[in-house]
């Protein structure tokens, strides 16, 4: 069984085609899959869907990216964290790539979701793109590593993972490590220990070659794992096996 440990069920485009997905999933041996929040406001429809579907979980956080929207505090997140199909806090992070000026507001409330993780002892699941030094030195501020979590569609370098996995997290590799481009991303991939492995399709978003530019859906993470089980030189089963326990072994609220 192969484990989708980030994705966006409940966005326009997969929401709405949920029970096709479901039938793929299957078809390629898809068990679970974590849908990740992004903001407050559509909260209660992700949760009403992990709600309905024995297959599907959830967190609760807001995404870097979402400027004008509702602010969490530690309390509003802890106190949502305790559903019982809620296992992680976020996604939460930086990122400097696209959006600019006094991002200040960016690490106070990165800050505000590690101290939400630790006080629900929930892992993180951290997003950070051209951020890399702001987001580790904040996460070593906050004590991050007291709960660890995952650096999700990882997309840094080895130096970046080492730091990361020092903390306890978990790197966690999208449809971008099969693409032709992503070399460091994929010598990462080759390099880093199994047991601190995850996939991912970030869906709807980032499908893996063959069906890059097409929607994702969870069903398509075997083919990240078909592409690291090539570039490491061993098994898919090994990968399916390994990613699958990690998974468990992280997020182990689902246990």
């Amino acid at each position: 069984m192969f484990v989708d440990s980030h994705c966006h069920l409940d966005f326009p485009g997969l929401a709405e085609n949920l029970s096709q997905i479901f039938d793929r999933m299957s078809h390629n041996r898809v068990g679970h899959a974590l849908c990740v929040s992004v903001n407050m406001p559509d909260w209660p429809n992700l949760i009403q869907l992990v709600e309905h579907h024995a297959q599907l979980w959830a967190s609760v956080g807001v995404h870097p990216d979402y400027e004008d929207t509702e602010e969490p505090t530690v309390d509003d997140l802890v106190r949502k964290s305790q559903h019982p199909r809620v296992v992680a806090i976020g996604e939460t992070g930086l990122d400097y790539y696209r959006l600019t000026g006094d991002l200040e507001w960016q690490r106070d409330r990165f800050r505000t979701h590690i101290r939400a993780a630790r006080e629900a002892d929930l892992p993180l699941i951290i997003h950070t793109r051209s951020s890399a030094e702001d987001t580790l030195k904040i996460m070593r501020e906050e004590n991050a590593h007291e709960v660890g979590g995952v650096m999700h569609c990882f997309t840094e370098n080895w130096d970046v993972a080492q730091a990361a996995m020092e903390m306890g997290f978990y790197i966690s590799f999208s449809g971008i490590v099969t693409f032709k481009n992503a070399v460091s991303l994929q010598e990462v991939a080759r390099k880093i220990s199994l047991d601190k492995m995850l996939i991912e399709t970030d869906s709807p978003f980032l499908a893996p070659v063959p069906y890059r530019g097409k929607t994702n859906d969870p069903s398509l993470v075997i083919h990240v794992a078909e592409k690291i089980a090539e570039l490491r030189g061993t098994s898919l089963k090994q990968i399916e096996d390994v990613t699958t326990q990690n998974f468990f072994n992280l997020f182990n609220k689902i246990n």
